[in-house]
């Protein structure tokens, strides 16, 4: 199950990636906002972390108008990665050597073509297991 979740300014991208995701049969869980009615980034960023750091989700997607945002309120709560990517290296390295389990775009940063692609390389690359990377994750936890 995937979290998803959005501001205003994110709303549209949102949308395209709730298609997207449909269109492959994958689940997902969307926690807001539900407008491009203005409204508070942190409260959306805060319930996908939380559904994924209690284990309700497996992986969170989050969207605002720049992604850091987001990036930021999710990475306040314990056990989430939140990555911050508008490309797809940044995408495959993060889930790679960081094992993230929430992608933060900005949705006035990249278009619905290039978002697609990251959320595709971020949802189907695994983490390596490589031990140096346990032992990094390790130290960003503690």
């Amino acid at each position: 199950m995937i979290a998803i979740g959005c501001d205003h300014g994110g709303y549209g991208l949102k949308q395209e990636i709730i298609k997207h995701l449909q269109e492959k049969g994958l689940e997902f869980k969307d926690y807001g906002c539900y407008s491009e009615e203005s409204c508070d980034y942190p409260i959306y960023a805060k319930a996908v972390a939380e559904a994924v750091a209690d284990g309700t989700c497996e992986q969170g997607i989050l969207i605002c108008g720049t992604g850091i945002g987001v990036s930021i309120t999710a990475n306040k709560v314990p056990g989430i990665r939140a990555a911050l990517c508008h490309d797809c290296f940044s995408a495959q390295a993060t889930r790679e050597h960081n094992d993230a389990n929430v992608l933060a775009m900005g949705a006035r940063v990249i278009g619905p073509g290039l978002a697609l692609k990251i959320v595709d390389i971020f949802l189907e690359t695994p983490f390596s297991n490589d031990e140096r990377h346990i032992r990094r994750i390790g130290m960003i936890e503690s």
